[in-house]
């Protein structure tokens, strides 16, 4: 689909953050893993896999086995993400890389009364990251996630570096988990005349799982909050997940805050080390009408 320039910049400035203010780059705002944007893509809480690595770098510390992930996200005005993730042990420490890749493609430059489009270009945006995460104390986890941002617009480019930190405590009570992260600490170069400034995000949560034997399942519940800090934005998530006999799993999520979207859901099945997810995100409440989002997640657990 042909877009007009001005609405594909408000799909990638505003879709995803009411009040945006100065900050930009919103793609690092979107989500990594199917399971974790059906249940309302909080992530700092509630994730046992290498997608910790863009929400809670904490959560590394209990590496288990290596893990490899691809995910393509299909959202709104013909944007798409791809992502890739690997996870590894290397001196004896869990190490977690992940490279995201969005672009909107084919935006139509045009004059204000121009019927006919002059030219087309496409937006891209990407980063590339490495997390660690290692027990403090106990149950205590600290992670730090490194990451290099590119974005391009038109004939303009910028990049630049971000830190994202992350904290973990685990089993405060049987089955209840905390977690907190900063992410997006960090700047980039001159977008023509001027530095975009990145979406700082703080975010709080618990998690809390335990196990139904009646019906031979594993219920997670998990709430939190999140706040970007150069802007008005307040996000309160919660989300849940019914893991059957640890092969198929139906999940739920709702998020506030966001005029077009609240609801999320999505499924995933596990079958001998291969996990498969996906997640619907609607673009339609509060009177609009803007489509919607799937996210789709295939990943591989090493023995």
């Amino acid at each position: 689909m042909k877009k007009i320039l001005v609405i594909a910049l408000l799909s990638v400035t505003t879709i995803f953050a009411q009040n945006a203010g100065s900050s930009g780059v919103s793609f690092l705002k979107n989500g990594f893993g199917a399971r974790n944007i059906a249940m309302s893509d909080l992530g700092v809480v509630g994730v046992n896999d290498l997608t910790a690595l863009n929400y809670n770098p904490a959560l590394l510390a209990y590496y288990k086995n290596p893990q490899i992930m691809l995910t393509h996200n299909q959202s709104i005005q013909d944007m798409s993400t791809q992502l890739v993730g690997a996870s590894f042990s290397l001196f004896g420490l869990p190490f977690a890389i992940g490279v995201n890749n969005t672009a909107v493609n084919d935006i139509e430059v045009r004059t204000i009364a121009s019927e006919i489009p002059q030219s087309h270009f496409n937006a891209h945006y990407m980063f590339g990251s490495i997390s660690t995460g290692f027990k403090v104390y106990d149950k205590v986890s600290f992670g730090i996630t490194t990451k290099y941002i590119y974005e391009n617009l038109f004939s303009n480019e910028a990049g630049g570096f971000a830190f994202d930190f992350g904290l973990s405590y685990k089993n405060i009570i049987d089955g209840l988990d905390f977690g907190a992260s900063l992410k997006n600490i960090g700047s980039l170069s001159e977008l023509k005349t001027e530095a975009t400034v990145l979406p700082t995000d703080f975010r709080i949560g618990a998690a809390y799982s335990m196990n139904i034997k009646s019906i031979n399942s594993e219920l997670n519940v998990i709430g939190g909050v999140q706040k970007y800090l150069d802007t008005d934005d307040t996000h309160i998530h919660t989300g849940a997940e019914v893991f059957y006999d640890n092969l198929i799993a139906v999940r739920l999520g709702y998020v506030t805050g966001y005029d077009p979207k609240s609801l999320s859901a999505g499924f995933g099945v596990n079958w001998e080390g291969i996990n498969f997810d996906y997640a619907f995100t609607p673009y339609s409440f509060n009177s609009y009408r803007l489509g919607s989002a799937h996210t789709i997640s295939l990943m591989y657990s090493f023995n």
